[in-house]
C-alpha cells in the first residue's frame, strides 16, 4: 500500500500532476489537497479504473493534515504561478505556502518522501528544511527540490536542434546546479550520445543553453498571462514522483538522476562543495535513488571550460537565493 498526497491539486499543475499520478500502478491511495476545488478534482479522477483510491480535501477541519495523515510520498506544486515579466524568483511570497504546508507534514506524515516543486525551488526547499528542522523531523534524504523539468527540456531541445526531434527520448543531459535561469547548468559535454556538432559551434551552443535557462518564459510568453509551465512541469514531476516510487517501493536499483537537494544527505556532498568550490548547503546535484530517498550523492564530474564558467555563474546567484530561504520567517496565524 502507498499513500501519494499532491498539495496544490487543483491548480494549473495540480491537476495534471494528480491525474498522470492516478495512472501510476504503484500507488493505492491517492490525496489530493487544496484551498478550493480539490474534492471536485477528486470526484473527476475517482472514475479512472487504477487501483489508487482518491479523495480530497479542503482547509476546514484541519484538511490539510488529514490529506497527509500516513502518506508515503507528497508532492508539492501548490502556489502562485508566474506570469510575463516575473522571474522565478518573484514567486517569493509562495514561502510561506511552503512552511505551512511544511509543518502539516511535520505533524502528519514526517517520515514522507518531499518532492517540492513550488517556486522558487532555489529558496523553497530551504523553506521546507528549516520548518522541518525546527520541528524535529529533517530528513534530508527525503526532500528533494524537483528540478526535472530542465532535464526533459534539454532533452527535446537537443534533439530539435540536431534536427532529430522525434528522437527527444535518445539524449541524455543532466542539469546541475539550481532550477532557475542562470543557475540552471546543463552538462551538454556529458551528452549521451556525444553532441559534438553543438559543441564545436558557439552559437548553437549559446542559444541552446540560454534555451533551456529560460525555456519557461517561452512558454509564459506564448500563454500571454493565463498561466507558465503547468503541463510539461506535470509530467516532468509525475516522472520524478516515478523514479523515487520505483526505488522506494518497487525495488529499482541504481537509478541516477538530478534533484535540488541538501548536500548533507550523504557524504557526497563535501565533494560536491569541493568541485563547484564554494560552501552552499544546497544544489541540483546526480543522486542515486534508493528505499531511503538518497543513497548516494555523485560528483558532477569533468566540464569543459564553457560550462566552468557557466558554474561560477551559477553558484554566485544560488548563494543569495538559498539564504533567502534559510532566514525565512513565516507571519505569525491570524486569530
Amino acid at each position: 500500500m502507498v499513500k501519494a498526497v499532491v498539495c496544490g491539486a487543483a491548480g494549473g499543475i495540480g491537476q495534471p500532476l494528480s491525474l498522470l499520478l492516478k495512472l501510476n500502478p504503484i500507488i493505492t491511495e491517492l490525496s489530493l489537497y487544496d484551498v478550493v476545488n480539490a474534492v471536485g478534482v477528486a470526484a473527476d479522477l475517482s472514475h479512472i479504473p487504477t487501483p489508487a483510491q482518491v479523495t480530497g480535501f479542503l482547509p476546514a477541519d484541519n484538511g490539510a493534515e488529514k490529506a497527509l495523515k500516513g502518506a508515503d510520498i507528497v508532492v508539492i506544486p501548490a502556489g502562485v504561478p508566474r506570469k510575463p515579466g516575473m522571474t522565478r524568483d518573484d514567486l517569493f511570497v509562495n514561502a510561506g505556502i511552503c512552511a505551512t504546508l511544511a509543518q502539516a507534514i511535520a505533524n502528519a506524515c514526517p517520515k514522507a518522501f518531499i518532492l517540492v516543486i513550488s517556486n522558487p525551488v532555489n529558496s523553497t526547499v530551504p523553506v521546507f528544511a528549516e520548518t522541518l528542522k525546527k520541528a524535529g523531523v529533517f530528513d534530508p534524504k527525503k526532500l528533494l527540490g524537483v528540478s526535472h523539468l530542465d532535464i526533459i527540456r534539454a532533452s527535446t531541445f537537443v534533439a530539435s536542434v540536431l534536427g532529430k526531434p522525434t528522437e527527444a527520448l535518445h539524449y541524455t543531459i543532466p542539469v546541475v546546479g539550481g532550477h532557475s535561469g542562470a543557475t540552471i547548468l546543463p552538462l551538454l559535454s556529458q551528452a549521451k550520445p556525444a553532441i559534438p556538432d553543438i559543441l564545436n559551434d558557439k552559437e548553437k551552443r549559446d542559444a541552446l543553453v540560454n534555451r533551456i535557462q529560460f525555456g519557461g518564459d517561452e512558454v509564459v510568453k506564448a500563454k500571454d498571462g493565463a498561466g507558465s509551465a503547468t503541463l510539461s512541469m506535470a509530467q516532468a514531476g509525475a516522472e520524478f514522483a516515478n523514479y523515487v516510487l520505483e526505488a522506494a517501493f518497487g525495488g529499482k536499483k541504481g537509478k541516477v538522476v538530478q534533484a535540488y537537494i541538501n548536500l548533507g544527505a550523504d557524504a557526497g556532498g563535501e565533494g560536491i562543495k569541493k568541485e563547484i568550490g564554494t560552501d552552499l548547503d544546497y544544489f541540483s546535484v546526480n543522486i542515486e535513488l534508493g528505499p531511503s530517498g538518497i543513497e548516494k550523492i555523485l560528483p558532477i564530474g569533468q566540464i569543459d571550460d564553457v560550462e566552468k564558467g557557466l558554474l561560477e555563474a551559477a553558484v554566485k546567484e544560488l548563494g543569495p537565493s538559498i539564504e533567502k530561504g534559510n532566514s525565512f520567517t513565516p507571519a505569525p496565524p491570524k486569530l
